[in-house]
């Protein structure tokens, strides 16, 4: 089968088109038939080798992680799924590729493109993750610190299904999109603290930082106590105080059913920012490491 893959660590240059055999579902797994899948920071991250030390690879490697597909094989133990399924979740490993083999998985709703559902699984899951952790319920305030990516977005809209008043920094460039979704919009950067205290007097409950940028002394400052501020991706976290989620402490597979209702329901959205065949896995790499993307990155694969 046709997948992308990387021998050496390196810049998005080192992604290359390779022919490898087809994996087969083992017990507890399904595969698909890959229609699209998602790109995500992790992708490029595990690339570059900036993640070598914490979750090093056995190269060459094929990244990627979230796949939408039709079921084309079943391993023993696996219910409730059926051959010609849709279906979108998590790969075990080398979702750039014509097949590959799921664990966690939700049905495809039939008005979600392929698309779309290959840019859920890894934002869906990290952003329900962090809304647990934190404890967001009914009547909270809750500000995300980076509310236009797909962690971010999809954090904004599960919180307030939730029942939470959502703030959100972003670039002024996408501050009517975050209003068409309910969120109160500021911008990032110096003044972050007098900003959100004139857009909410009355304090802010907690924060979820998913850009990862230096905003979380002003964040500390802004909930009242490092206790209410989680992290997804800040380095710094340890010296002020913040915890930091990477999912080692479990996962949130949960979120995948969450969102597809969601979906049907009308009340949860993420863009597709721009998609890509599957050989341009390199370009859409580059991209997302460069950052300040609406939205998902997505390779068609079929």
């Amino acid at each position: 089968m046709k997948a992308v893959q990387f021998a050496d660590y390196g810049g998005p240059e080192v992604l290359r088109p390779v022919q490898v055999p087809e994996p087969h579902a083992g017990p507890g797994q399904i595969r698909v038939a890959v229609r699209a899948v998602g790109v995500n920071p992790m992708d490029w991250k595990l690339r570059s080798g900036a993640m070598r030390q914490l979750m090093p690879l056995a190269l060459p490697a094929i990244p990627g992680s979230d796949v939408a597909g039709v079921v084309d094989e079943i391993g023993a133990g696996v219910t409730g799924v059926d051959v010609g399924d849709e279906v979108f979740g998590f790969a075990t490993a080398d979702g750039y590729a014509e097949h590959a083999l799921l664990e966690h998985f939700a049905v495809k709703p039939p008005t979600m493109s392929w698309e779309e559902a290959a840019g859920l699984p890894v934002a869906a899951e990290t952003a329900v993750r962090g809304l647990d952790l934190l404890g967001v319920r009914e009547g909270d305030v809750l500000l995300i610190n980076g509310a236009s990516g797909g962690v971010g977005l999809s954090a904004a809209q599960l919180a307030r299904a939730r029942g939470a008043t959502v703030l959100g920094t972003a670039s002024p460039a996408n501050h009517d999109f975050l209003r068409g979704l309910g969120v109160l919009p500021t911008s990032y950067g110096p003044g972050l603290v007098d900003r959100v205290r004139e857009i909410s007097p009355d304090g802010v409950d907690e924060a979820l930082d998913t850009a990862g940028k230096g905003a979380l002394p002003d964040l500390v400052e802004i909930t009242g106590t490092p206790d209410r501020v989680l992290t997804i991706s800040d380095p710094d976290a340890r010296r002020h105080g913040v915890r930091m989620t990477s999912g080692a402490e479990g996962r949130s597979y949960q979120a995948l059913d969450e969102v597809a209702r969601l979906f049907e329901e009308g009340t949860f959205q993420l863009p597709v920012a721009r998609t890509f065949d599957l050989d341009q896995a390199a370009e859409a790499q580059e991209i997302s490491q460069g950052g300040h993307v609406r939205g998902k990155l997505v390779l068609r694969v079929a």
